[in-house]
């Protein structure tokens, strides 16, 4: 005995199923063209990078940035200055950064981590707050260990020199 599919299935679809069908087809394909928008294949937001098309005075920043009191030039040189560290969140409008462990090359003993706050909209050393927390590897556990005294201010002067830097690289003298 042999099974054979439904007629059903081998008959081509009618007409009226092809024009039901249609519609659908085109809404999907509007639809899918509406997303595309500022959006690149992965559904991530283009970068917009406005920051050295525009004229932003001293505040800098976009509206959604100077709203939430997050200076453009500062949430800049913080982001390119802790670029080479693997970043956990980071939140332009709240202005925190929050990167994950770091091992230097150099040293597979000890890892860091880095918090780096920007509070305000004014381009200002007193702006941004940056926290340092290094592990050291002993005995096959991560262990809390404090950083060198001037690592915190040098990571700080690095990202306000960066933030300067954009500022003057869009026309503002300091």
């Amino acid at each position: 005995m042999t099974l054979r599919p439904p007629t059903s299935a081998l008959r081509p679809p009618s007409r009226r199923a092809m024009r039901m069908g249609l519609p659908v087809l085109m809404l999907g394909t509007l639809l899918g063209a509406c997303s595309t928008g500022p959006h690149d294949s992965t559904g991530l937001a283009r970068p917009q990078n406005k920051l050295l098309k525009e004229d932003r005075g001293a505040t800098g920043g976009n509206d959604q940035l100077e709203k939430s009191g997050v200076n453009a030039y500062l949430w800049r040189g913080a982001i390119d200055t802790l670029s080479f560290m693997p970043f956990a969140s980071a939140d332009a409008i709240g202005g925190v950064i929050l990167t994950d462990w770091y091992t230097p090359p150099a040293t597979q003993n000890e890892r860091f981590k880095i918090t780096c706050f920007i509070l305000s909209s004014d381009l200002r050393s007193d702006a941004v707050r940056v926290s340092v927390f290094r592990q050291v590897l002993q005995d096959g556990q991560w262990t809390d260990t404090p950083v060198a005294a001037n690592t915190v201010s040098d990571i700080t002067s690095k990202i306000l020199t960066r933030a300067r830097q954009l500022r003057a690289d869009n026309g503002h003298k300091n």
